[in-house]
């Protein structure tokens, strides 16, 4: 692919970049949308198995097309993936297969995009590759001693080849929550190692979706909305320090602008802790030939270790000079860039610090951006 000249470039073609795609095209601002992979919302294609989305299907589709009636209120991985195909569709997104990017960097008033085939000049480029880009991989003491296997969440398909064995996941996020009840539902003997306290919220109460209640909780005067989901918390989950879980003090939402860690979304967990069905550890000290050993000194036998640990969004490898946009965890502070040198550049899909999961924050700032895009356009 020769150097050639766009006007807005999309990188992404999972749910952010779909996004931004779907608003161009309903203006009818041109665009062009590459993927390093061959297929629409590429990462939804390798998660586990088992995975939904945690948030309500209301409040989780794309701009313009709702989920399909007959879809669940919890809409599963192969429907989301159906999905997102028909909404490329729908809107005439076509985006360019195999094209990896190396650097994204400016120079006078355009980016350089140097990808695996060829050079693009770009006046604007939107940054949709996700906040689940790279898996974070900790090295453990002792690894190279450990006869067992050792893998990333981000390989993690379903129980069948842990059947038999000991397992052991590391970080109780909402992935390593799902991941330990996928296998303690099967009868695998499991337990998750807890490093640091947690905010574990049902996601139903009484049948009812509690991020729905939450909306309306939000509206409420003097914070009694927050006192109240407190008090839903401590009668739904309940104190599970006894089982070896330590509790986040603060709200969740304190928690995650402050942490930049997501609340846990419950689906069942949490009664497999209580019924010892999935036993909890803290963080992992070293490991030995074919134990675990852990920060209290207990040891315990294990065949398998998944790694929970979550995702890095590489930003600083791709996008030169981008320091300056980046927070404390290395995410953008707006979906606009914010220092003058980087004008012309954008981040979709980053947002990982508001209630309500991310398709709800990539609705919300594919607008900005594409309303920001309409309004400085110039041809």
């Amino acid at each position: 692919m020769p150097t050639e000249l766009i006007e807005n470039l999309i990188i992404g073609a999972g749910p952010a970049g779909l996004a931004v795609a779907g608003r161009l095209r309903k203006l009818d601002i041109p665009f062009t949308l590459i993927e390093k992979s061959n297929k629409i919302g590429f990462a939804w294609h390798n998660h586990y198995h088992r995975l939904h989305l945690h948030t309500v299907k209301r409040l989780s589709h794309l701009p313009y097309l709702p989920f399909p009636e007959h879809y669940p209120t919890y809409v599963s991985r192969l429907d989301l993936i159906k999905y997102f195909e028909a909404y490329a569709q729908k809107f005439e997104i076509n985006p360019r297969f195999e094209v990896e990017v190396n650097v994204i960097k400016k120079e006078e008033k355009l980016w350089k995009v140097d990808t695996s085939k060829g050079e693009i000049n770009a006046k604007n480029v939107i940054v949709a590759t996700g906040v689940n880009h790279i898996p974070k991989r900790p090295n453990l003491k002792g690894e190279e001693n450990f006869e067992g296997t050792i893998e990333h969440s981000k390989t993690y398909k379903n129980h069948i080849p842990y059947k038999g064995k000991k397992v052991l996941v590391v970080g109780f996020g909402n992935t390593g929550a799902e991941i330990a009840l996928d296998l303690a539902e099967q009868g695998i003997d499991c337990a998750i190692s807890v490093r640091s306290p947690v905010t574990i919220v049902p996601r139903d109460v009484n049948g009812k979706p509690v991020q729905e209640t939450a909306k309306v909780l939000a509206k409420l005067p003097f914070g009694l909305g927050d006192t109240i989901g407190t008090l839903v918390r401590k009668i739904v989950i309940g104190n599970l320090s006894k089982y070896g879980v330590p509790q986040a003090k603060i709200h969740p939402a304190k928690q995650l602008r402050e942490t930049g860690k997501t609340p846990i979304i419950d689906l069942g967990t949490v009664n497999f802790i209580k019924q010892g069905k999935i036993k909890v550890h803290p963080d992992i000290s070293q490991l030995s030939k074919n134990e675990v050993v852990f920060i209290n000194g207990k040891k315990k036998p294990f065949d398998a270790i998944i790694l929970a640990t979550g995702y890095t969004s590489n930003l600083t490898k791709i996008v030169e000079n981008i320091e300056p946009e980046l927070d404390n965890f290395g995410y953008p502070k707006s979906p606009i860039a914010l220092h003058p040198s980087n004008k012309g550049l954008y981040f979709v899909g980053f947002d990982n610090y508001k209630l309500g999961g991310i398709l709800g924050t990539i609705y919300n700032d594919s607008e900005t951006v594409v309303n920001h895009l309409s309004r400085n356009l110039c041809y």
